[in-house]
């Protein structure tokens, strides 16, 4: 018996022109979501999830990418079972001039020089 056929796995974004500042940033606020969106413009490449430097269980961390999805940071898409994740770098920069820039720069100055050290 054949098996049945399925329909490509796809992930609902939100279009960038519907984000807000007030969500973009609230999920910036979180050390890990930063990390995962310094990670990938630091790589300038798409990133699959299993790839990520940050000290949190996978299911956790899938809450993290959930969060930057739906704020627009992210896009994310299977290349068959993996699923992979890429900065909306233009789309961001379009709606929001220079803020991702600003946050990954502001984010390595950090990681070299932390507050209280």
């Amino acid at each position: 018996m054949a098996r049945p056929r399925t329909a490509p796995r796809t992930v609902e974004h939100p279009a960038v022109a519907e984000v807000s500042l007030q969500q973009v940033l609230e999920a910036l606020v979180d050390p890990v979501r930063r990390a995962v969106v310094s990670q990938l413009a630091g790589a300038g490449t798409e990133m699959s999830c299993g790839t990520f430097d940050v000290a949190v269980s996978r299911s956790t961390l899938t809450h993290h990418f959930n969060v930057l999805r739906e704020a627009g940071l992210i896009r994310q898409y299977y290349v068959g079972t993996t699923k992979m994740n890429a900065l909306r770098t233009d789309e961001m920069q379009e709606r929001f001039p220079g803020l991702l820039t600003a946050l990954v720069d502001a984010s390595a100055r950090e990681a070299r020089h932390p507050a209280g050290r």
